[in-house]
């Protein structure tokens, strides 16, 4: 667990707008591919991507150490929120799980440190053995191997957390608007010259 994400959430719980704009300098590449893999919706995903940034200014305390990486939870509730707003506009489930699949593993394999990304990424891999993964990375065979297999049981277990559900997100989908203070934060808005999504 990273102490850089345990800095920075306690930072947001404490209201420092610095650290809303660290988490969306960030996150919010990862945010809005991820709405916009499930979407298919440019300004739906831009939309989405503004929202999922609200809900955490406005309650920040939901996440902790044991849900995993800020990284991981963000995804995760990000593809629930995009998951609902699809269903919201599309009744066929076949198309909706399948965008939700194709987001999902797209989602867990760019979480992988580079090494094991480059492994196992899609257009790296692309049914090559181990063998030939070493030679196009310049690494021994039994280096690619260790990535091979270390990076596609963290995309299995990345994908496994996805579908047990995360009680956080349900409170966070269920209006939870209460702040540490009592008091109530302003939407945010992307500062001056900080690129949006």
């Amino acid at each position: 667990m990273s102490s850089s994400d345990e800095r920075l959430a306690l930072r947001l719980v404490r209201g420092e707008e610095t650290a809303l704009g660290e988490l969306y300098d960030r996150f919010a590449p990862l945010v809005h591919g991820l709405a916009l893999r499930v979407l298919d919706d440019q300004d739906a995903a831009e939309q989405l991507t503004r929202d999922v940034f609200a809900r955490v200014w406005t309650d920040p305390g939901h996440w902790h150490p044991g849900q995993g990486t800020l990284r991981s939870w963000l995804g995760r509730l990000t593809h629930r929120q995009a998951v609902e707003r699809l269903r919201e506009d599309c009744t066929d489930e076949r198309r909706i799980a399948a965008r939700s699949a194709a987001a999902s593993a797209h989602h867990a394999v760019a979480s992988l440190p580079d090494p094991l990304r480059e492994a196992i990424a899609p257009g790296h891999h692309d049914g090559r053995t181990y063998r030939d993964t070493a030679r196009r990375l310049g690494i021994g065979e039994s280096a690619a191997k260790h990535r091979m297999r270390l990076g596609l049981q963290l995309v299995a277990g990345e994908l496994a957390a996805g579908r047990d559900g995360d009680d956080t997100c349900d409170d966070l989908r269920s209006g939870a608007r209460g702040t540490a203070g009592g008091g109530t934060r302003p939407e945010p808005v992307p500062a001056a010259g900080r690129p949006g999504p």
